[in-house]
């Protein structure tokens, strides 16, 4: 038995790329605006808070452009939201 085996053919850099598998966007769950936030006559704007996950990564991302660190767990995600926004988890 031979213990380096021929490497397998490769495509010259020349060759047309080959198409690569669809992957499905990432799961959304969107919660509407917390109690107080963008409420008529205030100033501050609503904040819609979504987790998206990726892989075995969720991470949460606001409307008003903040997002939190990808985490494996979707509690600490969730966390994350609730701590930007100012209310206890």
């Amino acid at each position: 038995m031979d213990p380096h085996p021929a490497p397998a053919p490769s495509l010259p850099l020349s060759a047309p790329p080959v198409p690569c598998a669809v992957v499905p966007p990432p799961r959304t769950c969107t919660a509407g605006p917390p109690a107080g936030h963008g409420d008529p006559g205030t100033a501050e704007p609503a904040h819609v808070i979504a987790t998206t996950e990726r892989g075995s990564f969720c991470t949460a991302s606001c409307s008003c452009g903040w997002r939190g660190p990808a985490r494996r767990s979707r509690d600490l995600a969730r966390r994350d939201a609730a701590a930007h926004l100012g209310q206890p988890h």
